[in-house]
């Protein structure tokens, strides 16, 4: 791999006649610290501010939404790529690196969960469920003798929907859906795109052997934009850029320490319950994994230092777990950035089949910390609950929206406008303005079936918590 188009700041738009000679717009920022704040500043970064993270609806401030979550995930790895980019000996310890490195570890973290819908992976869930239950209508368009569609395309369009991707979203989202002045998005540099790629392949290409491709990072309709980013970058098809391994790390470090606490804070569990989990080997014996053992000893000592400064029991508890998390956290980061550097060569090559802190000396700090999280707040009943209302508002909206954008018609052919019943009529306009542009816009060359599905995907994707629970109570009450 060519690091030097790995790290591209090329941007689509400046591609073709310009290649290699990126706009620079002024100002003292490198493009891939623009990258940063276009995405900082963009609406669906906003959104994830009433999007969940665990515990879906949650009243308390003080738990994390998937905003609070994605700012933590940027923040570890623009640490990762601080650390690497001044660490002594390092490849990345130059002029090229010190700026970049960690801007475009900052960005492709903030940007990472940008395609979730409202619900967590619940939402994602009853997306490709609705589809899957009611595939005989919404693909229709693809048994028609006369369609002219590959059979291998047919079987992309279907699953890109019955296996909806927040990942593929995400890039969608980037790409297509925030309309700047073009039909660039956000137009992001090449090399941005392709570090925040996780799974480096189209639906039908999903191989659950390896970790760049258990799940895909990419729908049909965004071929073309991956098509582009691999071409000047160097990447292709299943094989992932070296940054990717590291957002992934910070993205692990990041859920796999603050769900449990977010837990703690939520009362699920406590300190002392963590703990003692740790502290247990798989034996039954005490745990010898000297990464647990380093942080469990550190935060007892912090934990007592608290009890004996009379503080009461919540906030020993509280300030006890937080004290923990720093220790993980930073024990995790460490591990990590010595996995990337030790297995580089494997990373390039694109031979690592496995993710970074698996392959870490926090290997089993990790997953301790996950089963911990799984058995104790994924499978709360109060989440599992939650979850059941987040699944049925979604298939709510989606039986209600589908006949309003079928109403609507083919807008490259229907220029008189919606045709559809007076609820179908309100209903399709209060799908995002933007959304219905691309839906409409003579440039998608694409099956009116195809683009129907996706204007529904996009619809349901870009909505918070709240406002689904809201818009589904509205269409309810005024369909007849």
């Amino acid at each position: 791999m060519d690091w030097k188009k790995l790290m591209s700041s090329t941007r689509r738009k400046d591609m073709g006649g310009k290649r290699g000679q990126p706009l620079n717009a002024g100002g003292d920022r490198t493009e891939i610290e623009r990258d940063y704040d276009r995405v900082l500043f963009s609406t669906p970064v906003r959104r994830l501010a009433d999007k969940t993270q665990v515990f879906p609806l949650e009243k308390n401030d003080s738990v994390r939404t998937r905003l609070t979550h994605s700012h933590e995930v940027s923040n570890i790895a623009r640490s990762i790529g601080v650390a690497l980019a001044h660490r002594s000996g390092s490849k990345f310890n130059s002029s090229d690196y010190h700026r970049d490195l960690p801007s475009i570890l900052a960005a492709v973290g903030l940007a990472h969960d940008i395609g979730n819908p409202p619900f967590g992976h619940q939402g994602e869930f009853a997306i490709g469920d609705w589809f899957k239950k009611n595939e005989k209508e919404v693909f229709g368009f693809l048994n028609e003798k006369k369609s002219g569609i590959e059979r291998k395309v047919k079987k992309r369009m279907r699953l890109d929907f019955q296996r909806f991707e927040g990942n593929a979203q995400a890039l969608r989202v980037l790409t297509k859906l925030q309309i700047m002045n073009d039909n660039f998005g956000l137009n992001l540099t090449c090399g941005s795109l392709a570090a925040l790629m996780k799974y480096p392949v189209t639906s039908d290409k999903q191989d659950s052997s390896n970790i760049a491709t258990k799940k895909f990072g990419c729908f049909h309709s965004e071929i073309d934009v991956v098509e582009d980013v691999w071409q000047e970058t160097g990447l292709e098809e299943g094989l992932r850029h070296p940054l990717t391994f590291l957002m992934e790390a910070s993205d692990d470090i990041a859920y796999s320490v603050l769900d449990v606490e977010d837990a703690v804070k939520k009362g699920l569990v406590s300190y002392r319950d963590l703990i003692s989990y740790l502290e247990t080997g798989a034996d039954g014996e005490r745990e010898t994994d000297a990464a647990i053992v380093d942080v469990c000893e550190r935060s007892d000592l912090q934990h007592k230092m608290h009890k004996d400064a009379r503080l009461s029991p919540n906030e020993v508890n509280d300030l006890s777990t937080q004290m923990f998390r720093v220790f993980a956290i930073g024990t995790m980061i460490t591990a990590v950035i010595e996995a990337f550097l030790a297995k580089q060569s494997d990373i390039e090559s694109g031979t690592l089949n496995d993710d970074l802190l698996s392959v870490s000396d926090a290997a089993l700090l990790c997953k301790k910390l996950k089963e911990f999280a799984f058995i104790n707040a994924y499978k709360h009943r109060s989440i599992l609950e939650l979850e059941l209302v987040g699944h049925k508002v979604i298939h709510s909206i989606m039986d209600m929206l589908w006949p309003a954008i079928v109403g609507r018609g083919d807008p490259q052919v229907d220029v008189k406008g919606h045709v559809g019943t007076p609820f179908e009529k309100y209903a399709y306009g209060r799908i995002s303005e933007n959304y219905r542009r691309v839906f409409e816009s003579p440039n998608e060359n694409l099956p009116l079936g195809y683009r129907r599905c996706q204007l529904l995907a996009d619809m349901i994707s870009g909505m918070t918590d709240g406002f689904a629970v809201s818009f589904e109570r509205e269409l309810r009450e005024l369909r007849c």
